[in-house]
């Protein structure tokens, strides 16, 4: 079935737009949505800034034509563009600032099946617009608010000759770099014919890993559902067991998401991600005096395991602590940049890490993981599967149901009440936290859903977790 065939909403939040090509998304609508964001980046520019705009996109197939109807938007309203092909979110955005542009656009619907594209904006810092920014961008786009520029301010258009490299060198002055090719270790990674190919091959090389690399080619044909989970990565678990290397990677299509794979080929998944590599840094700053994460503060959402928790409980940083934050990475950035701290991210792979960039990125997780199992090999010789066993494992459970205006309304009326014993966090749908577990329920920003997300020490309690929520909410009987 093609896009055309399908159900084609339009969804416009604090991550962007995205719809389905040939349904919802037009060229005319993208058009219309690159002369809001033209608009919306120039007035909130620095004044006698160049008014630039890097563009780069993933590697779906309709891509091109996506880049082509938003760059249109953005010359028609004097915005100039640099365009860098295929390449990765958090690239866009490292790029865009060592050039100095006004603000940068993504094109891609990330893990999103491959009838689906979108546009993702950043700011001139490299974040993305925060809860009241998109609102306004959305108000802007939905307004027509847009200023047309005459044929003598029309924009221009430039290709960068090397975005990926810029991505890669930055990533690579935060880490030993000497340290991790001593280690001599090995790695197996899943590109899926996305964005983060050319990135992952470059970061790895200079790193002395060798690497066995599947789908690394940019075509955009994805060779399984394109979200790293552990149904879609069967292919890699395999390859890593047969290849007896020290860790597999799984990148999303646009490179900004990061699963992991054990040396012994046994998933580990996203929610690691983050708790290793917060792990790591408060590790490092504390054997070398680095502020390694500042002040010992790490931020993730409301839909991110626990283990972060227990990573800063068990770091002995002075001071270190969590601090939670809606779903989305602006909001996980605000959350981490007004705390003071220099790492945040989310359970589904994304590391945030303020000394590379402001969005999530897949590069600079792989640096860290390589330079954490590098440390170990060093010192304890520990793997990767015995680095997790460290911690205490916990269960979660996803679901999710279509959304409605009523559903989505009963959240935070309902289930506070429904269970008065759980502490209540209402910045984002409802988190309930009991001393053992947590569920959170929340309207999805990329898709008409809502989520269910639970998390406990055994299935079962997860499970019943969202099954309560469920029957609270008048789901089930």
């Amino acid at each position: 079935m093609d896009g055309s065939q399908q159900p084609s909403p339009l969804m416009l939040s604090v991550s962007g737009m995205r719809g389905i090509v040939g349904g919802s998304l037009t060229p005319e609508v993208l058009t219309r949505y690159g002369m809001a964001i033209g608009c919306w980046l120039k007035a909130e520019a620095a004044e006698g800034s160049g008014l630039r705009v890097a563009v780069g996109r993933d590697s779906r197939v309709s891509g091109e034509m996506v880049e082509m109807a938003v760059v249109s938007g953005l010359l028609a309203v004097g915005c100039g563009v640099v365009r860098l092909g295929v390449v990765s979110t958090p690239g866009v955005g490292v790029v865009a600032r060592s050039i100095g542009c006004i603000g940068s656009v993504v094109i891609t619907a990330s893990h999103n099946p491959a009838p689906w594209n979108g546009v993702k904006v950043l700011r001139a810092d490299g974040a993305a617009p925060s809860a009241a920014e998109a609102s306004a961008l959305i108000e802007r786009f939905e307004r027509g608010d847009f200023e047309e520029v005459g044929h003598e301010s029309v924009g221009r258009v430039a290709d960068h000759p090397g975005p990926v490299a810029v991505h890669v060198d930055r990533v690579l002055a935060e880490v030993d770099v000497q340290a991790v090719r001593e280690a001599g270790l090995r790695a197996v990674v899943d590109s899926t014919c996305g964005a983060g190919g050319e990135a992952a091959r470059r970061l790895l090389e200079a790193l002395g890993v060798g690497l066995v690399h599947l789908h690394a080619e940019p075509t955009g044909l994805f060779p399984h559902p394109p979200e790293p989970t552990e149904e879609n990565l069967k292919e890699l678990c395999s390859v890593v067991a047969r290849e007896g290397v020290d860790v597999g990677f799984a990148q999303d299509t646009d490179a900004d998401r990061l699963a992991l794979v054990d040396e012994t080929g046994r998933y580990i998944g996203e929610e690691y991600t983050l708790a290793l590599c917060a792990r790591h840094l408060l590790e490092r700053s504390d054997a070398d005096g680095e502020a390694g994460v500042a002040g010992g503060v790490v931020a993730a959402n409301l839909s991110t395991s626990r283990m972060v928790d227990d990573v800063v409980a068990a770091s002995g940083v002075a001071g270190a602590r969590v601090v939670r934050s809606a779903v989305g990475e602006a909001n996980v950035v605000t959350a981490m940049l007004e705390a003071g701290g220099v790492i945040g991210g989310e359970g589904n792979g994304g590391i945030i890490w303020d000394r590379i960039g402001r969005v999530r990125d897949s590069i600079a997780g792989m640096a860290l993981v390589c330079e954490m199992l590098a440390a170990r090999k060093r010192g304890d010789g520990a793997t990767l599967s015995a680095i997790v066993a460290e911690r205490p494992a916990y269960a979660m459970v996803k679901a999710k149901v279509a959304a409605d205006a009523g559903l989505i309304a009963r959240l935070d009326e309902v289930l506070p009440g429904a269970f008065p014993e759980a502490a209540a966090d209402t910045q984002d749908g409802v988190r309930l936290d009991w001393p053992d577990c947590w569920v959170h329920v929340r309207a999805s920003n990329t898709e008409p859903i809502v989520r269910l997300i639970a998390e406990a020490r055994d299935l079962s309690r997860a499970e019943a977790l969202v099954s309560a929520a469920e029957r609270a909410l008048g789901l089930t009987g």
